[in-house]
C-alpha cells in the first residue's frame, strides 16, 4: 500500500488521542494508508472517511480487501454526515486554502465539542496561511516540530460558526449569463478559468451533434454552455474530483439545466462506454501537486479516443508551451489548430479509427 511521512507521522500523532471507541473521520486520504492505518494500528473499532478523487477511492476498497478490512469503514461525501459528533479528525492537508477553510467550517461546524483535528502536510507545501486559516475555526492551534519533512498541525476547541456553512461559493458571470457554485477544491473557484474562456470563444464553430462529454468539467461551465447553445444534446459531465462534481451539480441546477446534464464522478470516462460521445470538451489540467506534468492530459487523450465515436471530434485547449498537439494525433487523429493567442493553444481532433476496446457499460448517476 502507498504511504508517505505525512501518513506516518498523523497515525503516530493520532495514538495520542484515540482508543477503541474514538468516533474518528479521515479526510484526504489518498490511497488508504490512514483509514486502513487507524483501524489497524490504533484500534480505531470504525472510520469515517471522505476523498476527493475517484481514484483514492478505488484504491482504498482495494487496499481494504487486500487486507482483509473490508466493511469497517464508510465512505461519504463531504458534509455533515462524515463528521457528525466526530472526536477526531485526520486530515492530509489540502494544497488551496479555500479548500481548508471549508473543512475547517466543517469540522467546527458538526464534529463533537471537544474534537481534535491533526492536520497533516510536507513542509514545502504549508504556509502560515493555514495556521491563520485554522485559527478562525479553533480556540487553539499548535504547530508540532517537523519530523521526515513533514509537519503536524494540532488543532482543539472548535468554535462553532454562525450563519449558515460559506460553501459552495456563488458568483453570477455577466459575460456568460450563467450562475457559478464551487467548493473550495475546484480549480479557479467561480471565476471563469482563462482556458475555459478562450475555449468558449469558439463555441458556435462546435458541431451540434446529440453525445457530448466535458471531460475534466470542474464547476460545469463548458456542459452548461454548450448545453444552452445546442439543448437537444445529451451532455455529460465529469470529473475525478468529488468537489468538482458536487459544484458542477449546483451549477447545472442553479441554470436550470438538470434535465439536459448529467454530472459523473469517473476518472477518464472509465464509466462510459466506447464510441458512445461525438464531442468531447476537454481543458485538461497540466499540473500535478506543484509541478508542470503532461500525464495527467495524455491519459485524458487517451481516454478519448476510446470514448470518441468515428468521426467525432475532441475540442481542446491548452496552454500553448505543452506541445500536446503531436499526442493529439497519435491518439485521437487528424488535429486542426482552431485558434492560438499568446498564452493559449485550441485544437480540433477528428477520430477516424474504431476504438480497439469494446469499454464498459455506462452508469447512469443523475441526481
Amino acid at each position: 500500500m502507498a504511504y508517505d511521512a505525512t501518513d506516518r507521522l498523523l497515525l503516530d500523532a493520532a495514538s495520542h488521542y484515540v482508543s477503541p471507541g474514538t468516533r474518528t473521520a479521515v479526510i484526504g486520504d489518498r490511497y488508504g494508508a490512514l483509514t486502513l492505518g487507524a483501524l489497524s494500528g490504533l484500534g480505531v473499532e470504525h472510520v469515517r472517511v471522505h476523498q476527493d478523487l475517484y481514484t483514492g477511492r478505488l484504491a482504498l476498497q482495494r487496499n481494504a480487501k487486500a487486507t482483509d478490512m473490508e466493511g469497517r469503514f464508510t465512505s461519504h461525501e463531504f458534509g455533515r454526515e462524515l463528521l457528525d459528533g466526530a472526536q477526531l479528525v485526520l486530515l492530509q492537508l489540502p494544497k488551496s486554502l479555500a479548500e481548508l477553510e471549508e473543512i475547517a467550517d466543517a469540522v467546527a461546524r458538526y464534529a463533537a465539542p471537544d474534537a481534535v483535528l491533526l492536520a497533516g502536510g510536507r513542509v514545502k507545501h504549508m504556509s502560515v496561511g493555514m495556521n491563520a486559516v485554522l485559527e478562525r475555526f479553533f480556540g487553539t492551534v499548535q504547530p508540532q516540530l517537523a519530523r521526515h519533512k513533514s509537519r503536524i498541525l494540532l488543532a482543539r476547541d472548535p468554535q462553532q460558526p454562525a450563519g449558515t456553512p460559506p460553501f459552495p461559493l456563488v458568483a453570477f458571470l455577466p459575460e456568460l449569463g450563467l450562475t457559478v457554485k464551487a467548493h473550495g477544491a475546484v480549480f479557479s473557484g467561480v471565476r471563469l478559468d482563462i482556458g475555459t474562456r478562450y475555449l468558449l470563444t469558439f463555441l458556435d464553430r462546435m458541431p451540434p451533434v446529440s453525445r457530448v462529454v466535458d471531460l475534466g468539467c470542474g464547476t460545469g461551465i463548458l456542459a452548461a454552455m454548450y448545453s444552452r447553445r445546442n439543448p437537444a444534446a445529451r451532455v455529460i459531465a465529469t470529473d475525478q474530483s468529488a468537489a468538482a462534481v458536487a459544484s458542477a451539480k449546483e451549477t447545472i441546477a442553479a441554470n436550470g439545466l438538470r434535465e439536459r446534464i448529467e454530472v459523473v464522478h469517473d476518472d477518464a470516462m472509465s464509466k462510459l462506454a466506447a464510441g458512445g460521445a461525438d464531442l468531447i470538451l476537454l481543458n485538461p489540467p497540466f499540473h500535478i501537486g506543484a509541478g508542470v506534468h503532461a500525464g495527467a492530459a495524455v491519459k485524458m487523450f487517451e481516454a478519448a479516443a476510446r470514448v470518441l465515436a468515428p468521426g467525432g471530434e475532441l475540442w481542446t485547449v491548452y496552454n500553448s508551451h505543452l506541445q500536446y498537439r503531436a499526442a493529439l494525433e497519435r491518439l485521437i487523429g487528424p488535429t486542426t489548430e482552431i485558434g492560438r493567442n499568446p498564452k493559449f493553444t485550441v485544437t480540433r481532433s477528428q477520430r477516424v479509427a474504431v476504438p480497439a476496446s469494446a469499454g464498459v457499460p455506462y452508469h447512469s448517476d443523475r441526481t
